[in-house]
């Protein structure tokens, strides 16, 4: 199974036994060069491995264009939800980042609450943002 979930999603990390899992792909439908915006759509699975349930609270994301712009996110959950992962539990959503050049990258971590309170910081992986070079005719 993990051979599979390498081959799906291209970016993995793992903190106190969580894993998150990130696959990205370019879109060129969705992207406009002539007017510098360039669109990525990612897929990110968190994986709890733990003994005990987790709640995910906020997210803090680094996206970096390649002239070096660093825009930096913050926010309660994702996409609207604060889902909570029992032993075992996976749990998927989609989103998606528009940058004005080219290239860049993404990464960050999530911050979850324990049963207990507690919190814990778990590392979403640094991934590129690439988009490929353009094949005029």
């Amino acid at each position: 199974m993990q051979d599979v979930l390498a081959g799906l999603f291209q970016h993995a990390a793992m903190t106190a036994g969580v894993t998150v899992r990130v696959a990205v792909n370019f879109m060129p439908d969705e992207s406009r060069s002539e007017a510098r915006r360039w669109f990525w759509v990612y897929h990110i699975r968190i994986e709890n491995h733990r003994d005990d349930e987790i709640r995910l609270r906020t997210r803090h994301w680094r996206i970096t264009d390649s002239r070096g712009m660093v825009n930096i996110v913050d926010g309660e959950g994702v996409v609207g939800e604060t889902p909570l992962l029992a032993p075992g539990q996976t749990y998927d959503y989609v989103s998606g980042c528009e940058l004005m050049t080219n290239r860049g990258s993404m990464e960050g971590h999530y911050t979850f609450a324990r049963a207990d309170g507690s919190l814990l910081e778990v590392a979403i992986p640094f991934f590129p943002l690439a988009a490929p070079a353009r094949t005029d005719g």
